[in-house]
C-alpha cells in the first residue's frame, strides 16, 4: 500500500491567526497561530509525517510570526507564496458554556491578495500522498479558481483528495451560496469531512440518516461525520458503521475535528491508502483518538496532539 515515493501530504488554504477567548466571559483574547488548515498541516507534522502547506503571507510582524511558527512546527513551506501587501487573516474565537467554540469576528485586510491558479506547482501534487483542503479556500473567487485547479491537479497525477466542509457562515455572502459550492466539490472527494451540523446545513435534512442518504448518489468513497463524544459516523463505500472514542473531558473543542483529520492523513502518508472497511476503521479510531486529546486542553494549534501523548 505504501508508495515510497511520496514524499509529504500536501495542504492549501489560509493562515490564520486566531484571538481565543480565555474564558467564558469572552473578554480576554490569547493569540495564537490558527485556521483549519494551518492546525492539519502542523498536526501532521507533530506525528511525525511530512506535510506541506500552501499560503500566502507578507513582509509585516504577523506573516514573519506565521512562517517562523510554522518552520518550528517542521511544516514545509517551499511551495508557498510571498506577497508583500499581504496581511494574514484573523478570527476572534468565543467559548460558550459548554466549552465550545464560536467564530465570532473575522478580519480579513488584504482579501485579494490569495494563492492564484500559477502559483500551484505540479511538483508539489506529483509528491503529495494525499491533498487536503475546507471551504475557506471557497468563499474568494481567486482562491475558488485555484482550488479546482488544485482539484484538476490532484486527478493528473492520482492523489486523493481530502475535502473537510469546515464551514464558517460569517464569511459567505449567503447560506446558498455557500451550500451550493461546497457541495460542488463534494463527488470530487475521496474522503469527505464533517460535523453533523455541517451535514444538516449542506443536505438540508435534520437527521444523519437522512442527511447520508443525501450524499449517497455522489459516491464519495468515504465520509466522515464526526459528532464529539459519540465518535464517528463513517460511511465506507456506501456502508455506514459507527466507530465510537473513549471519552474525555473537554476543556476546549477548538480544534478537534483538524486534530481528528490530521491523523487519518497522517496515516495514509506512512500507511498507505486503505484496501479494505477493517483499515479504515482501525484509522478513523487513530483520528478520534487525536481528536478527543486535542479537546481536553485549550487552543487549537497548541492542543495538537504530538505522537507522544498518543503512545502514553
Amino acid at each position: 500500500m505504501i508508495d515510497s515515493n511520496k514524499k509529504h501530504v500536501l495542504i492549501y488554504g489560509d493562515a490564520f491567526v486566531d484571538y481565543i477567548a480565555e474564558d467564558q466571559s469572552n473578554s480576554t483574547f490569547t493569540t495564537f497561530l490558527g485556521g483549519a488548515t494551518v492546525n492539519v498541516a502542523a498536526g501532521i507534522s507533530r506525528l511525525g509525517a511530512s506535510s506541506t502547506f500552501i499560503t500566502v503571507t507578507g513582509d509585516d510582524a504577523t506573516s514573519e510570526f506565521v512562517r517562523e511558527e510554522l518552520r518550528e512546527e517542521g511544516v514545509d513551506l517551499s511551495f508557498a507564496k510571498h506577497e508583500n501587501d499581504k496581511r494574514v487573516s484573523g478570527v476572534y474565537v468565543h467559548l460558550t458554556e459548554d466549552n465550545d467554540r464560536i467564530f465570532h469576528t473575522y478580519i480579513d485586510e488584504t482579501p485579494d491578495i490569495q494563492v492564484e491558479t500559477t502559483d500551484l506547482s505540479m511538483e508539489a501534487f506529483r509528491d503529495a500522498s494525499a491533498f487536503h483542503i475546507c471551504s475557506g479556500t471557497m468563499f474568494h473567487l481567486t482562491a475558488l479558481q485555484t482550488t479546482w485547479e488544485a482539484v484538476r491537479l490532484t486527478k493528473k497525477f492520482g492523489v486523493p483528495l481530502s475535502v473537510d466542509a469546515n464551514i464558517r457562515p460569517l464569511r459567505w455572502e449567503s447560506e446558498a451560496l455557500c451550500r451550493e459550492t461546497i457541495m460542488s466539490f463534494v463527488e470530487e472527494a475521496n474522503i469527505l469531512k464533517l460535523t453533523e451540523e455541517e451535514l444538516f446545513f449542506l443536505t438540508e435534512t435534520d437527521t444523519l440518516e437522512d442527511g447520508i442518504a443525501k450524499l449517497m448518489p455522489y459516491q464519495i468513497p468515504v465520509v466522515l461525520v464526526t459528532a464529539g463524544e459519540l465518535g464517528t459516523f463513517a460511511v465506507i463505500n456506501g456502508i455506514m458503521t459507527h466507530v465510537g472514542v473513549e471519552p474525555v473531558v473537554p476543556v476546549d473543542t477548538t480544534g478537534a475535528g483538524d486534530a481528528f483529520i490530521a491523523g487519518i492523513l497522517r496515516q495514509i502518508h506512512l500507511k498507505g491508502q486503505p484496501e479494505t472497511r477493517d483499515e479504515w476503521i482501525d484509522y478513523i479510531s487513530f483520528g478520534n483518538k487525536l481528536g478527543a486529546l486535542c479537546a481536553t486542553k485549550p487552543g487549537a494549534l497548541s492542543a495538537m496532539p504530538r505522537l507522544e501523548d498518543i503512545e502514553e
